[in-house]
């Protein structure tokens, strides 16, 4: 019998083993909860998304406050709108571009570059006094250029959401934790103008472009007190803002030819106009991170199929709401409770969709949930010219659990599949993707309104938001050779808790999907 094991009285513990190392802290949360930093994230992308909506139920009193047209003051919403969109792919640019090891925020060792706590705290100051600028407007163009700020601070919120999620968990947890801000974000904007309607009505407009300050008051204090203070910001340069207005133009020329086209088809025609600047950003050097993420990642459909699905969403979001007023006869009260069926059923789904995307993967959990939005949104086409409530409500429950299960894991396969230091060009690619669809969609649901006519028309958008959605799901099924977590479906194990000191510069992030390229030639082992 072994010695020490001669002197160990019956009862007595036995003496240990050798002790495991412990688990090293995660540098961003130090001992605390990594879902602090999720939960913030959540609230910002709800808070972000919410600000894209809900001005629009106060246009009309802004219009007669301010003493504009209506026309006019449309531009509190598109200034907004088109500075995100613009602005999207130069802020993860400018993120990525300066990341020191560990990527942006800097590792435990330190690092320089765009620090993911400086550029957090300038994100949402800088999005909160816009706001309150906005708020404090005395004219129009006050407001408009107020809110243009606002939308490019929004942008960069948007861009760094997914990247705070990914460095805050452990691989084996990013999909429960994406699940949270790909399923408050879109809540924002569907809630956002019953939100405005309820505020207008109490406290006014201006109340309206208030509404965030608690909830970044609440995030700029959680971010100065949690994240650690590695890397600071660089300047961006000229460069982003002629890759912004290029963006910023295709897309304006794209939306107001599909919003005239109604009226007078020909303003279809001005869509072409989109084609040249696009085309010129292209050939830019600015362009060639972008076009290499896509090709590196392998998942170049996944950010066509969330453009489908937002196009398919917010087409048919434009439509119900204006059938059931205008055919069915419902008050606007009787309109938004009805609505109202999508997103709780979204809400109450997107969990499930997290934790199944970390039990048998992003894509498979994607797919499913695609399928049941589209199958939600086929019903709903097929229904017949009398449109009660509960017709309507139960699809729509239909449709939103299916958005529900697709949003978290969608997010988690672009983010794991991208490369290691461009994580914040992929989180901006596809929140354009996003965005775009959710602008896109009214527009062409509207125009197939406006060219067919009557209830048609009404069915005509409706089939539109049901062929995006099983186009969504066509893109997703497809797959291409990529990065191992792309084709795979799930994220590559991770060597060490998120957020840690790994490797060199260049070296992957842990659980992230590794840079295509010759396999390292393997060291000889120490001795």
């Amino acid at each position: 019998m072994p010695h020490d094991a001669q002197g160990a009285a019956p009862g007595r513990e036995t003496p240990p083993g050798p002790e495991k190392p412990p688990a090293p802290e995660n540098p961003l949360t130090g001992g605390r909860s990594p879902w602090i930093l999720v939960a913030i994230a959540g609230a910002l992308a709800f808070t972000a998304m919410l600000d894209m909506n809900v001005v629009n139920i106060a246009l009309a009193t802004i219009s007669t406050d301010l003493d504009v047209s209506p026309s006019m003051a449309q531009w509190a919403v598109l200034g907004y709108q088109l500075a995100v969109v613009s602005m999207l792919l130069p802020a993860g640019r400018w993120l990525d571009a300066g990341r020191g090891p560990g990527g942006p925020g800097g590792s435990a060792g330190g690092g320089g570059g765009v620090g993911l706590r400086s550029a957090l705290l300038l994100a949402v100051s800088g999005f909160s006094v816009c706001g309150m600028l906005a708020a404090l407007a005395p004219w129009m163009a006050w407001l408009a250029v107020a809110r243009v700020a606002q939308g490019v601070f929004g942008a960069l919120l948007f861009v760094l959401m997914p990247v705070l999620v990914m460095r805050a968990v452990p691989a084996s947890m990013r999909g429960r934790a994406m699940s949270v801000p790909a399923t408050l974000g879109p809540l924002g904007a569907v809630t956002g103008p019953a939100v405005g309607g309820v505020l207008l009505d109490a406290f006014g407009w201006r109340a309206v472009l208030l509404v965030k300050l608690p909830v970044c008051l609440v995030a700029l204090v959680v971010v100065a007190r949690v994240l650690p203070r590695h890397g600071g910001l660089t300047p961006p340069g000229r460069q982003p803002l002629t890759d912004a207005a290029l963006v910023g133009g295709a897309v304006a020329a794209l939306l107001l030819g599909l919003t005239l086209a109604p009226g007078v088809p020909a303003w279809l025609l001005l869509c072409l106009a989109a084609v040249p600047p696009l085309v010129w950003w292209t050939r830019r050097p600015a362009a060639r991170p972008v076009v290499d993420v896509v090709r590196a990642s392998g998942v170049a459909g996944v950010y066509g199929a969330v453009f489908a699905l937002a196009a398919g969403f917010a087409a048919m979001h434009y439509v119900v709401a204006l059938r059931l007023q205008s055919g069915g006869g419902l008050s606007a009260t009787a309109t938004g409770l009805t609505v109202l069926a999508f997103p709780l059923a979204m809400g109450l789904m997107g969990p499930l969709g997290g934790r199944l995307a970390d039990r048998v993967g992003p894509r498979p959990t994607a797919i499913a949930g695609a399928c049941v939005t589209a199958v939600g949104l086929t019903l709903l086409a097929l229904t017949g010219d009398h449109w009660t409530q509960a017709d309507i409500a139960w699809r729509l429950a239909l449709a939103g659990a299916g958005m529900g299960l697709y949003g978290g894991p969608t997010q988690t396969l672009v983010m794991t599949a991208a490369p290691p230091r461009a994580t914040g060009i992929a989180g901006s690619l596809v929140q354009l993707s996003r965005s775009l669809g959710f602008a896109m969609g009214p527009a062409l649901a509207g125009a197939a309104w406006g060219l067919a006519g009557g209830a048609d028309g009404a069915r005509y958008g409706l089939v539109i938001s049901a062929v995006a959605a099983w186009l969504c799901v066509l893109l997703l099924a497809a797959r291409r050779g990529g990065a191992p977590g792309a084709r795979s479906g799930r994220p590559e194990p991770e060597a060490a808790p998120a957020g840690t000191a790994t490797a060199p510069a260049g070296g992957p992030e842990p659980g992230a999907a590794p840079e295509p390229g010759p396999e390292p030639k393997p060291e000889p082992a120490a001795r």
